[in-house]
């Protein structure tokens, strides 16, 4: 009998055939399905990733041009700052120099000032009076120094003002070159796409650089600049205006007191014609001030005899009480009375002696005055052909003094001028 040759092996049964078949079938459509919604969920990725790439580039972009209308427009603010500020450095600079000029200016008058001054120590004797001619020139030196150091405090503070300007218009520049750059930068990004040449990959190019500030710092910033040079023009205007009011009040001022010294002159050489009927009208005067103030000493002489018998009185009164026995020593108000009696007696005799020697020196100088008067007679005369001189020199005053120009270094001669030992102890008095 022949027999069946059998291969080796499981065997399925048909139900599991058909299960197999199924189940590959299940598992095809699923990994279709899979597949289907992995390409569109690639493809939803694709359309929102070029999307947002495109906005991306595309608000970037705008902010580029925004921020370079922000810079341009900063760099345009700094272009107006910076002319700004040289057409204030150049008038602060025109000022200062006309200043200067008043200043030299100055050197004549103090010079016939002190000329004038120099002249009249050749008074002699009660005639070496400060009068309201001396006074009016001693006025006069000190109006033009003052004046003087007037002009230099400003020219100094001109100085330390285009200093200001100065570093202003510095820090300006400083920034106006950085707005510069920065547009540049900002320009070449801008034109900057795809197909560029010069586009790479770069090693961490969203590092935060040394140095970087945020924007309010980047504006404030150029604020700052932008407000200290504004508040360095403004106070160079108000110093200009200062400078020119200076100007014009010193020169003013020394006009006015050199007609008023030139008044007080010519009124103090009439006065010199008239001196003789005036001194004695001075001494009868003087004479009968004199018989009063010994009239007036004489009583309060009297009065302050009379006060210490009231205080000797009080001081009695005051000694008996304490003699009183046991309890009747007591703080009464006799007792409170006499106190206050002795402290106002002590006040008043204090006072009437006070008087008493305020009385007796004037009636000290009155005497002295006495004998001025009638000694100064014959001192008239030299004074009267000092004062012309003074007036003769005081001519050279008319030309004005921006106009003169002297024959001598009058800043250097006026400044080593030495004056007498008595008229600088004058001067230093005054």
């Amino acid at each position: 009998m022949t027999m069946l040759s059998v291969k080796p092996g499981q065997r399925f049964t048909l139900p599991d055939w058909h299960t197999n078949s199924e189940l590959i079938s299940a598992n095809a459509e699923r990994q279709r399905s899979a597949s289907h919604c992995i390409r569109q969920e690639a493809r939803v990725l694709r359309n929102e990733t070029n999307n947002q790439t495109k906005w991306d580039e595309h608000d970037n972009q705008t902010r580029l041009a925004e921020r370079i209308n922000s810079v341009n427009r900063w760099k345009e603010t700094l272009d107006k700052c910076l002319a700004d500020i040289d057409a204030e450095i150049d008038a602060l600079a025109k000022v200062k120099e006309a200043a200067e000029h008043a200043l030299q200016a100055k050197n004549l008058p103090l010079d016939v000032a002190i000329e004038c001054l120099t002249l009249r120590e050749s008074r002699r004797a009660i005639d070496m009076v400060r009068d309201p001619v001396e006074e009016m020139l001693r006025k006069e030196v000190e109006v033009i120094e003052k004046a003087k150091r007037d002009l230099q405090q400003r020219v100094d503070e001109a100085f330390e003002q285009l200093c200001l300007l100065q570093e202003a218009r510095q820090q300006l520049s400083f920034d106006h070159r950085g707005k510069m750059e920065a547009l540049e930068i900002d320009r070449v990004c801008l034109s900057l796409n795809v197909s560029s040449p010069n586009i790479s990959f770069k090693v961490n190019p969203t590092r935060i650089p040394d140095g970087s500030a945020s924007l309010q710092e980047w504006d404030d910033y150029s604020q700052c600049n932008k407000d200290h040079a504004e508040a360095a023009m403004k106070a160079s205007n108000e110093l200009r205006e200062a400078i020119a009011l200076t100007i014009a009040q010193t020169n003013n001022g020394l006009e006015a007191q050199r007609v008023a010294t030139e008044f007080a002159l010519r009124k103090r050489i009439r006065n010199l014609e008239k001196a003789y009927d005036e001194l004695k009208w001075q001494e009868k005067n003087t004479l009968e001030e004199i018989a009063e103030m010994e009239e007036d000493i004489r009583r309060l002489e009297d009065d302050l005899r009379r006060k210490m018998q009231d205080l000797k009185l009080a001081h009695t009164r005051l000694e008996t009480r304490t003699y009183r026995p046991n309890l009747e020593l007591c703080r009464d108000q006799v007792q409170y009375g006499l106190t206050d009696e002795v402290q106002q007696l002590e006040g008043m005799i204090s006072a009437l002696k006070q008087k008493l020697a305020q009385s007796q020196d004037a009636l000290d100088a009155l005497c002295k005055q006495l004998y001025r008067i009638q000694t100064d007679t014959g001192y008239k005369a030299n004074s009267l052909v000092l004062d012309n001189k003074c007036m003769d020199s005081r001519r050279k005053l008319t030309v004005p003094a921006e106009k003169f120009v002297p024959e001598v270094d009058t800043f250097n001669r006026t400044t080593n001028r030495t004056l007498s030992p008595l008229k600088s102890r004058q001067l230093e008095l005054a």
